[in-house]
């Protein structure tokens, strides 16, 4: 068992694996695992952040920032998650499971995030316990993969072309849930700079429907 899942508290641990659909098919499972999937998801980006500037000090903010949304991706997050064997611990709905929830690089990553963020309460809001975790698996990503990654992210181009082009300040994403299943909810997500739209995505997640948007709008420039 990975230590990420060394739990002192064991219901907290189930809590992290409780999807929204589990809960709204078995309303006696409790709270599911959307609050702790925020609290991960802030842990990640900064340990993520520190782990980077440490292990390349020459490399510039805007690599840095490129590199960083890489490595917590939603499908190298779904990738860990795999192998510290998440994916059939994951408590879904049977709509879900029917769905391929046990593959599903958003389930997958929402619940990474949901566990780090619950490992991190379970050892008394000690960062360092969940940093001996992750980097371990931060560094098991080969470097040209990031780098390959960081260079083709859309929303890292369309920054670039944003600070290059018009402003030093970065496009604005707004993103707003759109329905859906339990399971398989539907964002929508507009990008801004200034007070001007320039794209807009779908998704099954917010940083998918994000990174439609950017899509999007780097297609507008083109024509």
């Amino acid at each position: 068992m990975h230590k990420l899942l060394a739990f002192q508290d064991e219901k907290l641990l189930r809590r992290a694996l409780t999807h929204r659909s589990y809960v709204s098919e078995n309303p006696e499972a409790g709270e599911d695992n959307e609050r702790l999937e925020f609290l991960g998801d802030a842990l990640l980006t900064f340990l993520s952040g520190e782990y980077l500037y440490h292990r390349h000090p020459k490399i510039t903010e805007g690599e840095l920032t490129r590199r960083r949304s890489a490595l917590v991706d939603e499908k190298q997050l779904a990738k860990f998650a795999i192998e510290i064997g998440l994916d059939f611990k994951m408590r879904l709905g049977r709509g879900a499971i029917l769905d391929g929830g046990y593959q599903n690089p958003n389930l997958l990553s929402s619940t990474f995030e949901a566990v780090v963020g619950a490992y991190y309460l379970d050892k008394n809001l000690n960062i360092e316990a969940v940093r001996a975790c992750v980097e371990p698996l931060f560094a098991s990503v080969p470097e040209s993969f990031v780098v390959s990654i960081a260079t083709v992210d859309a929303k890292n181009r369309f920054q670039q072309w944003v600070q290059t082009k018009i402003s030093p300040i970065p496009p604005k994403y707004v993103t707003v849930s759109a329905g859906g299943a339990s399971h398989a909810p539907l964002f929508i997500a507009k990008v801004y700079v200034g007070e001007k739209l320039y794209g807009e995505g779908k998704g099954r997640s917010k940083k998918e429907a994000e990174k439609q948007a950017a899509e999007n709008a780097l297609a507008k420039l083109k024509k």
